[in-house]
């Protein structure tokens, strides 16, 4: 996902998917808040935007009622831009060291409606706990 490609609007959009994705087991931490605002740090380095698009993410979030609004904006990205995006959330999922099974259909759906690949997702999971595991020790 380039630089190009997004605009604070859409990331916006992605970081309001994000915060969805931290709240959806109803505990919203500052380690979550942290893992978007570093997503939004690989976009621009000034931290006044990202905070701005950060808060405006969150104000989006909780005024909307459905995944469409947030996932229609990376649907039409490349099977690569995806996948960044995929990785993030289920950083911020397995950020708590649990993935409920809210979280997980969460996943599920975002998958679909972006028409990215289950199994790349279950990869892109493992990889994350394997790295999580590894950093334990």
């Amino acid at each position: 996902m380039s630089k190009t490609e997004l605009d604070n609007k859409k990331l916006t959009g992605i970081a309001a998917l994000m915060v969805h994705a931290s709240k959806i087991d109803g505990d919203y931490t500052e380690d979550e808040k942290s893992l978007i605002f570093n997503f939004l740090n690989l976009f621009t380095k000034e931290k006044d935007v990202i905070s701005k698009i950060l808060k405006n993410a969150e104000i989006l979030e909780q005024n909307s009622n459905q995944l469409l609004d947030f996932t229609k904006i990376i649907k039409d990205n490349s099977l690569e831009s995806k996948s960044i995006v995929i990785k993030e959330i289920w950083k911020i999922i397995i950020s708590d060291n649990k993935v409920d099974k809210y979280e997980s259909n969460l996943m599920r759906r975002i998958c679909g409606l972006i028409y990215f690949p289950d199994k790349l997702s279950g990869e892109i999971k493992i990889n994350l706990l394997s790295e999580l595991k590894s950093n334990d020790i």
